[in-house]
Parts: C-alpha cells; sequence; structure tokens
C-alpha cells in the first residue's frame, strides 16, 4: 500500500522560508511523477510544482523564482524550498505521487500559514 509521509509545514513571517518534504513508500516507483499542490480557504486545489523521476520540472506561475521543487537520487523523495513567501501563499500543502501508469497517492496534508 503506498503511503506519504509529509513533514515541513508551519508558520512563518512574510519574507521566510520554508521546506517541505514528502517520501513515498509501499510501491515501486522507477517511473514517476511526484510533487506539491495546494488548497486555499475558498478555493480549489491547484498545483504548485512537480518533478519527474528523470528531474524535469513544472512551477505553478505564482511560485516561480520564489520556489525550488528537487528530489533524492534513486528515492521517491521531494523537498519543496519555499522562499520568499506571502501571506497568500497560506494554505494546506498536499503531496501527490502518480506511479508510471498507476492513480495518483495522496498525503494527509500539511499547514502553511505565512503571516503578514
Amino acid at each position: 500500500q503506498v503511503q506519504l509521509a509529509e513533514s515541513g509545514g508551519g508558520l512563518v513571517r512574510a519574507g521566510g522560508s520554508l521546506t517541505l518534504s514528502c517520501t513515498a513508500s509501499g510501491g515501486r516507483f522507477d517511473i514517476f511523477t511526484m510533487g506539491w499542490y495546494r488548497q486555499i480557504p475558498g478555493k480549489q486545489r491547484e498545483l504548485v510544482a512537480t518533478i519527474t523521476n528523470l528531474g524535469r520540472r513544472n512551477y505553478a506561475d505564482s511560485v516561480k523564482g520564489r520556489f525550488t521543487i528537487s528530489k533524492e537520487y534513486n528515492r521517491a523523495t521531494v523537498h519543496l524550498q519555499m522562499n520568499g513567501l506571502e501571506p497568500e501563499d497560506t494554505g494546506v500543502y498536499y503531496c501527490k505521487i502518480t506511479p508510471y501508469r498507476r492513480d495518483d497517492y495522496w498525503g494527509q496534508g500539511t499547514q502553511v500559514t505565512v503571516s503578514s
């Protein structure tokens, strides 16, 4: 059974930084896309950043230049370095992995709160 372990959320002041981490276990992850989505109050869940097993990255326009996603070599572990955080980044951040030809798997979510 695939499970995702998330960590790193918290409270930070505007302009500050946080790093989110996520590790997938319980499956085979040779080929995958993995990343972070967020749900801001009153809005639908949206993509933040994703990365493939080959290192191909995709970012939401709103976070380009501020957030960086990376992965560990030969592991289904990703990190999201968030710099220059803004109050508009406040929300619940969810990790997701999509293994090759399989369904999506989601984490439980971690709260990120940015105070002004």
